[in-house]
């Protein structure tokens, strides 16, 4: 009223049910504070799942290492027999955590409270950890950044589940990004990754939330970790000179390599052409077959197990690699892609582009080596992914190459270009529609189709 004085005014304002009612919309019990506190406790979770999941990888591929280096010609079997055993062990119990599990993030975003009973349910991510860990233990060419997204958007629904407030779509990326975040210590990669790929709209809102879940999950990983440099510390740089004559040679190489492995993972997950139709009916012979071009050329070349890193950090200091290594881990990646079993792509994809690197510097006599590495890298994960920006800051932050920064940018804006010229579907997205709504393997039928 107009003669109520201030302070009459203010007690009429903070009475005990105005009190209850601010408790209500935003005290402990309220729904927008148990958001926040879901949020912020998945994202810790997170970077432990991702530090245990990381160790854990590390492990099987050094015990892996063992066994080739003592029984060098034994992966000739034993590959295509795990391969086969996978896969039929994939289809029969967790069928949709086959392929790496972004694709599977990604479709989780039309329904995300229907996804944590099956696309991101715990019983899918625990058997697609198991499972990845398994094929890592057997010289698969996986990764584990990729089943790392989907256990993170797993972990992240359960948080909620558990205190019982909703889950939204923007919430899964979150729990993806900082499942990238945690994998490669890289928190900017993270964020660029759910704004470029999750999302896949520069428009999609990042709250302060989402913000803090890709920080969180990669400094509690850091502090068990330690703080580290993925590939270490390199600090690659280029002259003006060189840049302007490998920039478009390492982005046109990196496209159109990277356009070609994606053309085959989406005409091998959902062509009509008979090895596609062969590979759906026999799953499980077509999966030993692929083992077989994995363990042949592993056991030929020694070098194309596991996820390649040691190899492409060698490349990345400069040292001389076999030339043919960049298409012999291109071969053992694809065929480890489609053969139907979990693990992902994203760190075989750096080794590759670490082989292409290998390959272009003879072409470029006197450049740095080191920098044609990088920029190959940079070009053949744009290539595959068409994430150009996640490519450059993911590079920039696991070698710490930031003198390289504008090279590297204009290297995935080329190679992205391209790509698409060879493949006009994102990989990421084509194959997420294998699992939306309504499709066999989203139902439970044990019929899915290779994944990334």
């Amino acid at each position: 009223m107009a003669g109520t004085s201030p302070s009459r005014r203010g007690t009429r304002r903070w009475t005990p049910s105005r009190y209850r009612a601010l408790l209500r919309t935003q005290g402990p019990r309220s729904v927008r504070f148990r958001t926040r506190v879901a949020i912020l406790v998945g994202a810790v979770a997170i970077g432990l799942a991702a530090t245990v999941f990381a160790q854990a990888a590390d492990l099987a591929a050094d015990l892996f290492a063992a066994y080739a280096a003592r029984f060098p010609l034994a992966p000739l079997a034993t590959t295509p027999l795990l391969f086969a055993a996978l896969v039929w062990i994939t289809r029969r119990t967790v069928p949709l955590a086959r392929g790496s599990g972004i694709p599977q993030v990604i479709a989780a975003q039309a329904d995300p409270e229907g996804a944590t009973h099956d696309l991101v349910s715990i019983r899918t991510v625990v058997g697609k950890a198991l499972l990845t860990l398994a094929a890592v233990l057997g010289g698969a060419s996986v990764g584990r950044e990729g089943p790392t997204v989907q256990i993170a958007a797993a972990v992240m629904g359960l948080s909620h589940r558990i205190l019982r407030v909703p889950l939204r779509g923007a919430v899964l990326i979150a729990g993806g990004a900082a499942g990238v975040a945690a994998a490669f210590n890289t928190p900017l990669a993270g964020l660029l990754f759910a704004i470029e790929e999750l999302a896949s709209a520069y428009e999609q809102k990042v709250t302060l939330l989402v913000v803090a879940a890709i920080v969180i999950a990669g400094m509690v990983a850091q502090s068990v970790q330690g703080d580290y440099v993925y590939f270490g510390l390199i600090g690659a740089h280029m002259p003006l000179a060189t840049a302007v004559l490998a920039v478009p040679l390492a982005g046109v190489a990196g496209g159109l390599a990277g356009g070609l492995f994606s053309r085959l993972m989406l005409a091998l997950a959902a062509g009509t052409h008979r090895i596609t139709a062969w590979s759906k009916r026999r799953p499980v012979v077509f999966a030993a077959a692929c083992g077989l071009v994995v363990g042949g050329i592993g056991t030929l070349t020694g070098l194309t197990w596991g996820t390649g890193y040691g190899a492409a950090r060698a490349m990345i200091v400069g040292i001389d690699a076999p030339l043919w290594f960049g298409p012999a881990k291109f071969l053992a990646t694809l065929a480890t892609a489609v053969a139907g079993l979990p693990g992902g792509i994203f760190a075989p994809s750096l080794a590759v582009g670490a082989g292409l690197g290998n390959l272009l510097h003879p072409l470029l006599p006197g450049s740095p080596a080191p920098a044609i590495v990088i920029l190959a890298m940079v070009a053949y994960f744009a290539g595959v992914v068409r994430a150009p920006l996640t490519a450059v800051i993911i590079l920039s932050e696991t070698t710490g190459s930031r003198g390289l920064m504008l090279p590297m940018f204009a290297t995935a804006f080329i190679a992205d270009g391209v790509s698409q010229l060879v493949c006009r579907e994102k990989l990421y997205h084509g194959l997420s529609r294998t699992f939306a709504i309504g499709t066999p393997g989203r139902v439970g039928d044990p019929a899915p189709t290779p994944a990334a």
